[in-house]
């Protein structure tokens, strides 16, 4: 009982992000949006290659970065993502904010951003009914699966994490899935950022978007 109480609270920082549509989704990200962790780059070449060289970035607050996405989102009329990602430094890792966008989950985006480095991302995306974690290094997903079905996992060492997934309640032996997984779990999303949190040594918390970010456009990846 101790170990199951430790985990519940361990959850309490990244409830917000997981909260449902009807309360306002994972304010002020709402319910699409990718978070992605890098570990041996800078925030200036995680810019340069989310825009693929074409912007530097800007340094501003997240409001700012919401009305850039929200810009982009009228322009193209929601079809392509939220056009912009944030950076922030945080020690070894930079944290890659996605509002409205769901690119650092897919397999051939991720194999050329992760190149000669670490990358985890998360995503959420309510409309598709799907969240995911990918964890790749050096241009490989090493593992990913589908948030709260973590049995369902695939990469070139999908058992890689299974210590750390016991130690959420994340179940990765499983044979199915579990009832009630048909629509992204607002508690497996707090348990998927938990991971994250106990791999790059980085929670993230609200408060991260109060630090200023390097703003940049994406490129076509």
């Amino acid at each position: 009982m101790p170990a199951m109480t430790a985990t519940i609270d361990g959850l309490a920082p990244f409830r917000w992000l997981g909260l449902p549509e009807s309360d306002g989704g994972g304010p002020p990200l709402g319910v699409i949006f990718s978070v992605a962790y890098f570990r041996g780059l800078g925030a200036a070449e995680v810019a340069r290659r989310f825009s693929r060289g074409t912007d530097p970035g800007t340094v501003m607050g997240f409001d700012g970065l919401i009305e850039r996405v929200w810009e982009f989102v009228e322009e193209t009329e929601g079809g392509y993502g939220g056009g912009h990602v944030g950076i922030v430094e945080a020690g070894e890792w930079c944290v890659a904010v996605e509002p409205h966008g769901w690119l650092t989950i897919l397999s051939d985006v991720v194999a050329e951003l992760s190149r000669g480095c670490e990358m985890l991302s998360i995503n959420r995306h309510d409309y598709a009914s799907v969240s995911d974690l990918v964890y790749a290094i050096d241009g490989e997903i090493v593992t990913t699966f589908p948030v709260g079905r973590p049995h369902d996992r695939h990469g070139a060492d999908p058992d890689l994490l299974n210590d750390l997934l016991h130690e959420l309640g994340m179940y990765p032996d499983l044979l199915d899935d579990p009832p009630g997984t048909a629509t992204p779990d607002p508690a497996a999303l707090s348990q998927a950022f938990a991971l994250a949190a106990r791999i790059t040594g980085v929670p993230f918390t609200v408060d991260m978007l109060d630090h200023p970010m390097l703003v940049a456009r994406i490129a076509d990846l």
